[in-house]
C-alpha cells in the first residue's frame, strides 16, 4: 500500500502565518474605520470570506448590515450584490438546494 501524496503537507516544514495575519489585521483594521463596536462580527465576516463561504446577516432595519458588506467589498475590491429578503422568501431560493439522484 502507497502513502497518498497528502502526507507531504503534513512534514515537519511549518508555514509562516505571519503575512496573512498582516493582511487580515490590515483589511480589518481598514473596515472597523467605519464600522465600529463590531470586531467580532467583522472577523467573523472575514473568515467566512477567507474560505469562500456564504454569510446571511439578520438583524432589525438600521444595524449598518448593507453598509458592513459594502466596506468589505470596497476594502477587498470585490462585488457586492444585496438581496432584499421577505417573509415569503428562504435562503435556499437564492443558494439553491442539493438533491440527491440515486441514478
Amino acid at each position: 500500500m502507497t502513502v497518498p501524496d497528502k502526507a507531504k503537507y503534513y512534514d515537519h516544514e511549518e508555514i509562516d502565518v505571519q503575512p496573512i495575519r498582516d493582511i487580515a489585521q490590515d483589511v480589518l483594521s481598514e473596515v472597523s474605520r467605519v464600522i465600529v463596536g463590531y470586531g467580532e462580527i467583522l472577523q467573523q465576516l472575514f473568515i467566512a470570506l477567507l474560505v469562500n463561504g456564504h454569510v446571511l446577516l439578520e438583524g432589525v432595519p438600521g444595524l449598518g448590515k448593507t453598509v458592513m458588506a459594502k466596506t468589505f467589498a470596497k476594502t477587498l475590491g470585490i462585488s457586492f450584490r444585496r438581496v432584499q429578503f421577505t417573509p415569503d422568501l428562504l435562503p435556499a431560493d437564492i443558494t439553491g438546494t442539493k438533491i440527491f439522484d440515486q441514478n
